[in-house]
């Protein structure tokens, strides 16, 4: 094993020859290292952009939702609030959540209208996203702080004290609707605030007190449609879920920001996936050059292989050699282009050298696990093209 070894970084570092094999050696290590810049670049730009979506779900959702698996409401009794004084859990709030009808002068939109208490702002940083005005006032009851896409669809500012928002739920209850203008709860309500996340967030939520959503669905003071929880940072969430499941019992579900996100997650991950895969194969036929590289070099040292074979060395301890002349081209080219990238990405998170806008630099985030697999996918397809390439090797050609 060692004399092929030797042979192979000789054969490495050593100047063909042929300048025609010195250019087509060189053009193969290029290849593998923009091959390696552009994978782990492109795997940190979308573990960044990753990472840059999730803040705006960490603003708007809970480490932990409680919510009744049947029926849209539960009460909020005594036994629940001892269970959580849990030294586990942070905070938590109560939540009345419900679709509604919001009109504004000619202008309609249905959304959510979501209830919350004075200790909604401990769980959920939302009042972070306020880019108008300001959030809820516990002493004006009839405030609400919309999205920005409901301020866009209605054309509805903050503040407006000639014309009111408008709000419909319709009223409980079974059978028809005989008479319309009875069958739905209507409240005014004054905006004091827009908030800007995702789209869908913008266009879903406006937000009121708790006491007002209440009022406007008929629910009693301790009817509310979901508990809201932020953990400590040192709570293990699976040991915080278990105890809380069986304590609640299976009436109720617990969901994690995870699962109240599946759909988003699932797109964030295919979408990686799908760019993996699509530089995976470019890398695939960017170390056609490595296998081009070999079989020339083959053919260059065919003298030096028959005096290798005369002196009792095997077809298969020749193989070896450019097996690992193969692996260590590509093993020395993904070093020099994961240190350029890596570079790269340090200085584009510290300094922000691509910015989006003025004060948005473009969001990357450096991973081991990112390094791992530019390293194993680029390291495992260059020894397969090492394989093929020596695989030309036979009695025939020495």
């Amino acid at each position: 094993m060692k004399l092929p070894l030797y042979i192979a970084k000789r054969y490495l570092f050593t100047k063909s020859s042929s300048n025609a094999i010195n250019i087509i050696t060189g053009i193969a290590t290029v290849g593998v290292v923009v091959g390696a810049i552009a994978l782990f670049i492109v795997l940190s730009v979308f573990s960044g952009l990753k990472e840059f979506s999730l803040d705006f779900i960490r603003v708007s959702d809970p480490d932990l939702k409680i919510s009744a698996i049947q029926g849209k409401s539960f009460f909020f009794t005594d036994s629940m609030a001892t269970l959580l004084q849990d030294k586990n859990v942070a905070h938590y709030t109560k939540v009345v959540e419900e679709r509604a009808f919001f009109n504004y002068k000619e202008k309609s939109h249905i959304a959510s209208i979501k209830g919350v208490d004075e200790n909604y702002l401990l769980v959920n940083n939302i009042d972070t996203a306020i880019y108008v005005g300001d959030w809820l006032d516990k002493e004006a009851f009839n405030t609400v702080v919309i999205g920005g896409g409901v301020s866009s669809t209605l054309s509805l500012g903050t503040y407006d004290f000639i014309e009111s928002l408008k709000v419909y739920v319709p009223k409980p209850g079974k059978g028809y609707i005989s008479n319309p203008k009875t069958a739905f709860n209507q409240v005014n309500l004054q905006p004091v605030g827009v908030f800007r996340l995702t789209e869908e967030l913008d266009n879903k939520y406006v937000f009121s007190h708790l006491d007002l959503a209440q009022s406007l669905l008929n629910y009693k003071p301790n009817q509310i449609t979901a508990l809201e929880l932020e953990l400590t940072t040192t709570a293990n969430q699976k040991t915080v879920i278990d105890k809380l499941q069986i304590a609640l019992g299976e009436n109720y579900k617990i969901e994690t920001r995870a699962q109240l996100n599946s759909v988003f997650h699932k797109m964030l991950n295919t979408e990686n996936l799908v760019s993996y895969l699509i530089f995976t194969l470019i890398l695939i036929i960017a170390l056609f050059n490595v296998i081009g590289a070999i079989v020339m070099m083959i053919l260059d040292k065919r003298e030096n292989l028959k005096t290798l074979f005369s002196l009792g060395a095997s077809i298969h301890e020749i193989k070896k050699i450019f097996i690992y002349q193969g692996f260590l081209l590509t093993f020395f080219g993904l070093i020099i282009g994961l240190i350029l990238s890596i570079t790269f990405i340090l200085l584009q998170q510290k300094f922000g050298l691509i910015m989006i806008t003025k004060s948005l630099p473009y969001p990357v985030k450096f991973t081991f696990f990112n390094v791992a697999i530019v390293f194993f996918t680029i390291l495992t397809l260059g020894y397969l093209a090492a394989i093929i390439a020596s695989s030309r090797i036979s009695k025939k050609i020495i």
